[in-house]
């Protein structure tokens, strides 16, 4: 039996996407509250990726908290897509 390498990509049928530059120093650059919640998501964000969302909230005058909702709606709209999801998550 040969091993197979694993690797932490979580269980999910959506597309992965090649990142170029060092995603951990995006991530330490990122607002504390954002950091929370990506540490707490059920996706394997880009700090990119949820930068862009939390700038576009704050643009639109959002407190933090619904900055944080806008996120987990995100996220749970890109949950319904995957056919692999073990749990359905509602916002």
């Amino acid at each position: 039996m040969s091993a197979q390498p694993t690797r932490n990509l979580g269980q999910t049928s959506l597309r992965g996407k090649r990142r170029s530059g060092d995603p951990m120093r995006t991530y330490d650059a990122l607002p504390a509250p954002l950091r929370l919640w990506l540490s707490q998501a059920v996706l394997p964000w880009s700090p990119i990726s949820a930068r862009r969302i939390w700038n576009k909230s704050h643009a639109k005058g959002q407190s933090v908290e619904e900055t944080l909702s806008s996120l987990s709606r995100a996220e749970a709209r890109m949950l319904a897509r995957d056919k692999r999801a073990p749990l359905k998550f509602q916002a």
